[in-house]
């Protein structure tokens, strides 16, 4: 078979190949989710080169404004600006080369200077790009980092060279991704508003070289990130013990109570700190929970570096873990006791809430039991009164009777009237008991109750 008839088949079985094979309908997002997997994350780098890295924090409604000032530049250079909807974007314009990406809560700048140098962060990346572009940047400055990576001819800084390099005059590193580099830095914010990290490339290979700047610069920013409810966290402190103290006296309160109108009192109060402090977890519950997810990310990160001790230095695991587990640990301390807090007053609202319900219900009671003995008192009076109505009727039909029979003696008849009226009178008075008994008798068999 020649090489013709090969590529042919190739060619032939390349084109099969791309015919689906299969006819079941397809989840709307499974390109989009799979492009997400295998999109790179960091860019292909050959040392030397500096770099500037910017985090801004932003509400997303600004991402169309980032866009266009992205693509403002890309205007200004000559190259292709972001689409309408991309949100990380990655182009060379010369002299630098910049990546843009937008994520939940923030955006990253991104400036990268492929160039020689001879001392780092003496004229940064950022200087290329123009001041007053990056003036105009939406957000506010969480992150500002500097980073230099040497090449692996020139020989490594001393310690004194290193200590010249950063103003702080204290210098943490290690030896990172398994001895093939080198990595300085102080965690310190300098005078041009930058953190400084120097590398030092000693056999990293080429995509090695990528991957490593990214970790350091994601640790940058999501050590940041998970330090945001530190300022919040400290404001809410004096809240939690004064809610504290105050659930305290008014658990005190509900034992010495006595009347109902104490006790809805009581209630009130309760009602009123629960919601103070229901208003507290909503403004720390969710910078909370992501605090903890960029926390872990830091951890992650941090243990990918697979960092080795140079000696007389402490490692950035080491300053990190320590400064950033001491914050994350108040931030914990505080929600954990948010959490009892609102779980304390729950259980005394509802304690307290039974004990109203009771009281509520001994009073209703009560009155239905007053109630029932007016209701005993009203049948007593209306017997007696059904006892006088029946010598009253009595005496009503006693005289009409009497007038009867005076109208027959007036006709001429012969009657004693008064003789026929005494001989009426038990005839009458009990043909009227018996009429109004059987009466009561009729109504209860209607009434039961």
């Amino acid at each position: 078979m020649d090489v013709r008839t090969l590529f042919s088949a190739s060619s032939a079985e390349q084109q099969f190949s791309q015919q689906p094979s299969l006819r079941v309908p397809e989840y709307p997002e499974r390109v989009e989710l799979h492009t997400e997997l295998n999109s790179v994350a960091y860019e292909l780098l050959t040392p030397p080169f500096q770099l500037s890295h910017l985090v801004l924090m932003s509400e997303r409604d600004r991402v169309e404004q980032e866009r266009q000032l992205v693509g403002e530049l890309c205007a200004h250079y000559s190259v292709d600006p972001p689409s309408a909807h991309e949100s990380d974007f990655s182009a060379d314009f010369g002299e630098f080369r910049l990546r843009w990406e937008r994520h939940t809560e923030y955006s990253t700048y991104t400036v990268y200077r492929a160039k020689a140098f001879e001392v780092p962060f003496e004229h940064p990346a950022i200087d290329d790009v123009p001041a007053e572009w990056v003036a105009r940047l939406p957000g506010e400055l969480l992150v500002a980092t500097h980073i230099a990576l040497e090449d692996r001819s020139r020989p490594k800084r001393s310690l004194h060279e290193l200590v010249t390099l950063f103003a702080s005059g204290t210098v943490i590193g290690s030896k990172v991704a398994g001895g093939a580099a080198s990595v300085w830095s102080d965690n310190q914010i300098h005078k041009d508003n930058f953190g400084r990290i120097l590398i030092h490339d000693e056999n990293l290979r080429s995509r090695q070289v990528g991957r490593l700047v990214q970790r350091l610069l994601e640790i940058e920013t999501y050590r940041m990130l998970a330090m945001l409810p530190l300022p919040i966290t400290r404001r809410i402190i004096p809240q939690l013990a004064r809610a504290d103290q105050r659930l305290a006296a008014l658990i005190a309160s509900n034992v010495e109570t006595n009347s109902i109108e104490d006790e809805q009192h009581l209630l009130e109060e309760l009602t009123r700190l629960a919601a103070e402090t229901e208003r507290m977890s909503a403004q720390t519950s969710h910078r909370f929970n992501a605090s903890r997810a960029y926390y872990d990310i830091v951890k992650l990160r941090i243990t990918e570096l697979r960092e080795e001790r140079i000696e007389g230095l402490q490692m950035l695991q080491e300053f990190m873990i320590q400064r950033l587990s001491s914050a994350m640990g108040t931030c914990e301390l505080v929600h954990t006791k948010l959490e009892t807090l609102s779980t304390r007053l729950g259980r005394a609202s509802a304690l307290l809430r039974t004990r109203v319900d009771l009281s509520m219900e001994a009073q209703i009671r009560d009155l239905l039991k007053s109630m029932d003995n007016r209701a005993h008192v009203q049948l007593r009076m209306q017997e007696t009164v059904e006892g006088l109505s029946v010598v009253v009727l009595s005496y009503y039909l006693l005289g009409i009777l009497g007038y009867g029979l005076k109208a027959l003696k007036a006709a001429g008849y012969d009657l004693d009237v008064e003789l026929v009226t005494g001989m009426a009178i038990p005839v009458i008075v009990l043909s009227v008991f018996f009429v109004v008994t059987g009466l009561r008798h009729i109504f209860r068999k209607l009434h039961p109750d």
